[in-house]
């Protein structure tokens, strides 16, 4: 133990690498060219693009809709999009396609996407935002399909997103395109409608609005990527509309089996340096810390963790701190950083309440972790020297971490493992 009574810890690198990355720019040309956009942009093509038959015509007004999350290479992958739909005649603009992200206002939506250096500058094309929507139809169980009502004006709707496991639920979709077409392009309406009816009804209405937005909206295409354990670009698929259900559906099970996880399934704490809404839609990604915090529904079987420690946001989320709630201990300098506003728009939408409470705040996070583990072994402080502790820059950077001394000999068994530091004071990564 060091002089502040916590153990020591190890610096340990491991490797995440499942796939060759890919260049964004090379991979959108090629599934462009495999979907003939230039001809359906032309108006030249006679394959069906949405209810206008395929045939956009030179003039037209294509939305591009961009989402909050923070994704490698999402600006060249944006980039290319805007430059393929310059090059066919048309007239790209983009849209937030973020739900009740950025406080549910259309500034605070383009602000997240500045954040994520989509601006106009950068991309060469307008940016329109509104949280108005317009509603085009109900599925079979009665469920609003809102969308975007800049967008339903226009000629043709492309979408860019990850895909990925989602926070809250699991299925055959979900995280991804059909996600971003039903809640993302919803606005703050969808959004809140489509999670009041709990993680199943998410999973179960999500799909069915997206199908019918679908069958409405002049849907020219959807590129979807897949990132490593690294959160590098692996993948990405062009997909029509006729292809969106089955070629996301690969695109995730591909995600799901490189997603890495932390380096142990049972631990008594686990500190987490940064969390925000570029990170996960819960701050903190649920599959990889193992909480869920929605009532009603089980915790997961693992990894089992007693105790969380949270110590700051991201400047990406803009304050917003849904999924504080699925710590137990954060810094002040996190507690300082919160929008409240603005994180009780976001926690509101989703339904689950539990994510957005206020952990215990500490002064530091020395502080946090050593409280962590007081109250872990309250009723056996005799064994605290034993602590299971491990350290995590956020939920997506998982290729380096802290380990208590007690782990090392365990941690360089690990698949992957690379190298590791002399033993220190806790620190950060």
């Amino acid at each position: 133990m060091d002089t502040n009574g916590l153990p020591l810890f190890h610096r340990v690198k491991r490797s995440l690498q499942g796939m060759p990355p890919i260049a964004v720019a090379t991979a959108i040309d090629a599934e462009w060219d495999r979907l003939g956009l230039d001809a359906i942009l032309a108006g030249n093509a006679s394959a069906a693009a949405g209810k206008r038959g395929g045939q956009v015509g030179r003039s037209g007004r294509i939305a591009i809709g961009v989402g909050s999350r923070g994704i490698t290479d999402l600006q060249p992958m944006v980039r290319r999009v805007v430059d393929r739909v310059k090059a066919a005649g048309a007239s790209p603009f983009i849209v937030p396609a973020m739900g009740s992200h950025g406080g549910a206002t259309p500034e605070g939506q383009l602000e997240v996407l500045a954040s994520l250096g989509i601006t106009e500058a950068a991309m060469g094309c307008p940016l329109e935002a509104t949280m108005d929507t317009v509603e085009l139809g109900r599925t079979a169980t009665g469920v609003a399909a809102h969308f975007d009502a800049i967008a339903a004006g226009a000629d043709g709707v492309i979408l860019i997103n990850r895909v990925k496991m989602h926070t809250s639920f699991h299925g055959p979709l979900e995280s991804g395109l059909h996600k971003m077409l039903a809640i993302g392009m919803g606005k703050e309406k969808a959004a809140t409608l489509l999670h009041s009816r709990g993680p199943d009804g998410l999973r179960d209405d999500m799909p069915e609005v997206a199908r019918l937005l679908l069958a409405k909206v002049p849907f020219l295409a959807g590129f979807g990527v897949v990132e490593d354990g690294t959160h590098r670009p692996v993948a990405l698929k062009g997909l029509s509309a006729a292809e969106l259900e089955a070629g996301e559906g690969e695109l995730l099970k591909l995600a799901r089996s490189l997603a890495p996880g932390l380096p142990f399934a049972d631990l008594d704490v686990l500190v987490v340096e940064c969390m925000g809404k570029d990170i996960s839609g819960t701050g903190m990604d649920t599959n990889v810390i193992g909480r869920l915090r929605i009532p009603g529904k089980p915790e997961p079987e693992s990894p089992r963790v007693k105790a969380i420690v949270v110590c700051d946001l991201t400047e990406a989320t803009h304050g917003n701190a849904l999924g504080m709630g699925l710590a137990d201990f954060a810094t002040r300098r996190l507690a300082d950083k919160v929008d409240f506003r603005l994180t009780a728009k976001n926690v509101l939408a989703s339904g689950f309440l539990e994510r957005g409470r206020v952990p215990l705040v500490l002064a530091d996070e020395t502080e946090a972790l050593a409280a962590a583990i007081d109250h872990v072994y309250r009723e056996r402080p005799e064994k605290k020297a034993g602590a299971r502790v491990v350290g995590i820059r956020s939920t997506l950077d998982l290729q380096e971490f802290l380990v208590s001394e007690n782990l090392i000999e365990a941690a360089r068994k690990l698949p992957g493992y690379l190298e590791d530091s002399g033993p220190g004071a806790f620190g950060t990564l």
